[in-house]
């Protein structure tokens, strides 16, 4: 029996990313629109505890849009518009110790949002205590610059990342450090990163 595609071809990792975010995206829903209804039917002695479900639910809620276009699968053609990565920015670091600058005015493609995704999550691994993180695009580049105070970084992790391969042990909490790579040999291009003592600047 022949595969239509060979395995190797065939991105299983984003294809399982975005079969759970799919699977996931209308629960989570059905449960945002039940803590609505609640809201328009209770009383005030409950309000309190709606609130902290909704805001649950409308980080789950972001979390899902972000992992879709971060670990699902991307295709060439497919764009993301400015507004939608900006909803999903500012719910997902919504009152953190985080704050991140989108400044990028038009749609982009969806390869290059799940590039520029990834490195915001490495940044966010050296930025354990915030900081403030700005993302840019130029005419032929991306540009990530993560400025803290305090960083904590992995040296196994960032070189990594720094020669293009993918570290050797991975934790779950890592695994953006080892898409990356094969994100950005999609692409075609290449990323270059700066590390100083309060900050970590990336370009792709």
């Amino acid at each position: 029996m022949n595969a239509e595609f060979p395995i190797e071809e065939v991105d299983l990792t984003a294809l399982i990313g975005s079969r759970i975010c799919h699977d996931l995206v209308s629960p989570v829903g059905a449960i945002g629109n039940g803590v609505e209804l609640l809201g328009m039917t209770g009383d005030g002695a409950v309000s309190a505890e709606l609130d902290l479900v909704r805001e649950s639910v409308d980080n789950a809620q972001a979390r899902l849009r972000f992992f879709r276009i971060a670990f699902g699968q991307a295709g060439d053609e497919q764009e993301v518009g400015r507004a939608e990565v900006l909803g999903i920015l500012t719910e997902l670091y919504k009152g953190g110790r985080l704050k991140v600058h989108w400044a990028v005015d038009a749609s982009c493609q969806r390869l290059e949002v799940k590039l520029a995704f990834l490195l915001l999550q490495c940044l966010e691994s050296a930025m354990p205590y915030g900081g403030q993180v700005h993302i840019s695009r130029g005419s032929d580049s991306w540009r990530l610059r993560g400025e803290a105070e305090k960083l904590r970084l992995e040296p196994m992790l960032w070189e990594a990342l720094s020669s293009g391969a993918v570290p050797a042990s991975l934790r779950p909490s890592q695994v953006h450090f080892g898409l990356v790579p094969q994100t950005v040999r999609r692409l075609g291009t290449g990323l270059s990163v700066e590390i100083g003592q309060h900050a970590v600047t990336l370009a792709a």
